[in-house]
């Protein structure tokens, strides 16, 4: 993509990516700021409303690796603008509250929408017009970013909502009408700067012509990544990462039932961890840069690792401000251990004209946490979560982690090895 761009027009790119990115999710994750409204304005119950974010996650995980292969094969910009309208077009079609049966066609329809057509379209554009020594800050400010973008949606649509509900004569369902409008019009609206002015003229044409006219099979270029070690670290180094980042939706069970709050102060402190997105994986890019992505992810898995165990074990007999002061700082490092790992695919010599399949073949590994981490929370935490259960699940947690630390110092060791060869 463009690689004669000046850095200036490379931000402004990565500016708009952004936004898409932190356009199309909202809508379709709103139950975490509305899902009590949603059971009750569908009249569903939470096993359903569960039932169609499982049917979500499956499509999600069918469609990494299908993503990649779009990505490498159509214009990024088309893939990046379609989903976007695609996503609010169905949100209009949510907004009607159809019966339980449509809703799962509507969940389908985003997961094919949020995920097949988007995911990898998204990350590979990153990818192509950051500057490989800019690697880390440009995804740095790709997670920052959409969270920005996500968290700012997300207050002016609590606002919205809080402020419909104020005037006796509204329903919770027309208030809630009224915040899905906002969303998938946001998302709708982004797809037209997306569509004309995100640069992707170099990206298209960086096949040569003969391999536009006889393309590969794709088990070929399959078989190209599977050969590859160092995309197998990255992937490996990502899942940790990523599974290290998933402890921490249970934070706010842990602080009621281990540590005595409320769950007013539970909430308060898990909304503050959600601001150090921007700040952690802002941050983490621009160190990334500075030193070697490989030796950042491995100090932040490290130092991670040793603030869990800290929080799950030692944190028990605390409250106040030390709690508040462990959950923001794990929360600064997993998130930005978030914005960096998807830069190490710089480091793995892997050709553009695949890259889309690459990350969709990093996604798989990356995500796996989304379906088996349920399963081994529920095994280590049972029916009836306890505080012991938790730090189980926690020394676990930080194992992996740690695991992770120990392969990114090997990734880093390959890099190294191949850099001084060059």
């Amino acid at each position: 993509m463009a690689r004669t761009m000046s850095l200036r027009q490379r931000y402004l790119q990565l500016a708009l990516i952004s936004i898409a990115g932190g356009a199309i999710y909202p809508l379709v994750y709103m139950r975490q700021n509305f899902e009590l409204s949603m059971l009750e304005a569908f009249g569903i119950s939470a096993a359903e409303l569960q039932s169609c974010y499982a049917l979500l996650g499956a499509l999600f995980v069918l469609t990494y690796l299908p993503s990649g292969w779009l990505a490498d094969r159509f214009r990024l910009r088309y893939l990046i603008a379609g989903s976007l309208i695609a996503t609010g077009l169905i949100g209009i079609w949510f907004a009607t509250f159809p019966p339980l049966d449509q809703v799962r066609l509507i969940f389908i329809g985003w997961g094919l929408s949020s995920g097949l057509t988007f995911w990898a379209a998204l990350i590979k554009a990153v990818s192509l017009i950051a500057p490989l020594s800019a690697q880390g800050r440009f995804f740095g400010w790709l997670e920052g970013g959409r969270g920005a973008v996500e968290a700012l949606l997300a207050s002016l649509a609590v606002g919205l909502f809080a402020l419909l509900l104020s005037r006796s004569e509204v329903l919770v369902g027309s208030a809630l009408q009224v915040v899905i409008w906002l969303y998938a019009g946001f998302s709708i609206a982004v797809a037209w700067p997306v569509l004309n002015w995100l640069n992707d003229d170099e990206a298209s044409s960086s096949q040569s012509a003969k391999e536009k006219a006889e393309p590969r099979a794709l088990m070929a270029d399959l078989g190209l990544l599977a050969r590859n070690p160092s995309l197998w670290l990255a992937g490996l180094v990502m899942l940790s990462g990523y599974q290290l980042f998933w402890t921490t939706y249970s934070f706010s069970a842990f602080i009621q039932i281990a540590l005595g709050l409320s769950a007013l102060s539970a909430g308060a402190i898990t909304v503050g961890r959600l601001w150090m997105r921007p700040i952690g994986a802002i941050l983490a890019g621009y160190l990334s840069d500075w030193t070697s992505r490989q030796l950042v992810l491995a100090a932040l898995l490290m130092l991670g690792a040793t603030l869990l165990l800290l929080f799950g074990g030692l944190g028990i007999s605390w409250s106040g401000a030390p709690v508040v002061g462990l959950v923001l700082m794990i929360g600064l490092i997993t998130y930005g251990a978030r914005g960096v790992f998807w830069a190490t695919l710089a480091d793995c010599d892997v050709p553009d004209r695949v890259k889309g399949l690459a990350i969709g073949s990093l996604s798989l590994i990356c995500y796996a946490p989304d379906v088996i981490q349920p399963l081994i929370e529920a095994s280590l935490l049972g029916d009836s979560p306890s505080a012991g259960g938790y730090q189980s699940y926690y020394r676990w947690a930080a194992m992996v982690a740690l695991l992770g630390s120990g392969l990114a110092l090997w990734l880093h060791q390959r890099v190294r090895g191949r850099q001084s060869e060059l």
